[in-house]
């Protein structure tokens, strides 16, 4: 095991450079860079300030001549455009080796500290969802295969597959309208994480307060992940409880639930794992309609913001963490295999 765990991370450090060398390369090569992004603000605020729209409109196809070249060429020195890609690339990875991941062109700070900023909201969101989801997820998909095909079963079954068919964007519409004062109910806010008065209620109200913040936009994040987390916790269950083990468990006049919850349900684990490995990425969860529907500054809305506004330094700063998380959380991934059942062997399987 432990053989098969170094090679795995042996291996992790060559994945991201492949990794990062391709999202490089594509996003440098694509057009709209951030010389053409900054470009075109001052040929907006020159034509402000002339009030000339007309006259600039119409002379729009002389590109770049409309700014001195001298100009650009600065532009292009301050954002290091003035070397070759593969030479910019080298620049890039020697930094990253330090963990410094550059500038942000539109934020004009380091891209580490507008990555900090914006996780308190995905992390808070991320982790609730993920906890809620396999606290609930599981004891649910057992209990649906301890009674597959009654009443309760199909109930629930149709209750998750009408969730899981509902887009994200269009229940939280449907929640605001029906409990965010929308046209029924005023039950919970519908904007950011906290109300204007948080600072001055007591501690209980600042838990309440934030909880009730969280309910509309927490249900949207969970809906997707949670039907496909109970339908497989529970077709995993019902294949366990199908094979020989279980018959001689039960022949031998062992009770119903220690062997459905001590023998069967242990390796019924085995497909969560997979899900269980990735909770670090928790620390980027985020989705772009949900935050600019609640109002809420994450991390879907600051990679959408960054594609839009060719913000390299950040899109190369999400892809590196979120890329390395995932790897991480393959390789906890592998070691909950193990944890759950010992009879699984990378090491042998590796050889």
């Amino acid at each position: 095991m432990w053989v098969y765990l170094v090679r795995r991370l042996a291996a992790l450090i060559p994945t991201l450079f492949g990794i990062t060398l391709i999202a490089f390369v594509i996003i440098n090569l694509a057009p709209g860079s951030p010389i053409e992004q900054k470009l075109q603000q001052i040929r907006f605020g020159a034509m402000q300030a002339q009030g000339e729209a007309g006259s600039v409109g119409g002379s729009g196809g002389r590109g770049s001549q409309e700014v001195n070249q001298e100009v650009i060429e600065a532009l292009k020195k301050q954002y290091g455009f003035d070397k070759p890609l593969h030479v910019r690339y080298a620049i890039w990875l020697k930094n990253l080796a330090r963990l410094d991941f550059g500038q942000s062109f539109t934020h004009e700070e380091p891209v580490t500290d507008v990555i900090l900023r914006k996780m308190p909201v995905s992390i808070q969101f991320g982790l609730a969802s993920f906890i809620l989801s396999y606290l609930v997820c599981i004891p649910l998909g057992v209990f649906k295969a301890v009674r597959h095909g009654q009443k309760f079963d199909t109930i629930t079954s149709m209750v998750l597959f009408m969730a899981y068919s509902t887009p994200s964007f269009m229940l939280a519409i449907l929640l605001i309208v029906l409990f965010g004062g929308g046209t029924f109910l005023d039950w919970f806010p519908i904007q950011g994480v906290v109300s204007d008065n948080h600072d001055s209620l007591s501690l209980i109200g600042r838990i309440g307060d934030r909880i009730s913040h969280f309910v509309l936009p927490l249900t949207c994040y969970m809906i997707g992940s949670f039907t496909t987390l109970t339908v497989l916790m529970k077709n995993s269950m019902l294949e366990e409880v199908k094979r020989d083990y279980v018959r001689t468990a039960r022949s031998k006049g062992l009770a119903e639930n220690r062997v459905l919850f001590k023998h069967a349900l242990r390796n019924a684990l085995i497909p969560i794992a997979t899900g269980l490995g990735h909770f670090l990425s928790v620390f980027f969860a985020g989705s772009l309609l949900i935050e600019t529907i609640f109002g809420l500054d994450g991390m879907g809305w600051l990679s959408y913001s960054s594609i839009l506004s060719r913000d390299y330094n950040v899109i190369m700063g999400l892809l590196v963490i979120q890329s390395f998380l995932y790897l991480v959380g393959n390789i906890i991934s592998d070691l909950l295999y193990v944890a759950i059942d010992p009879r699984i062997d990378f090491g042998k399987a590796g050889r």
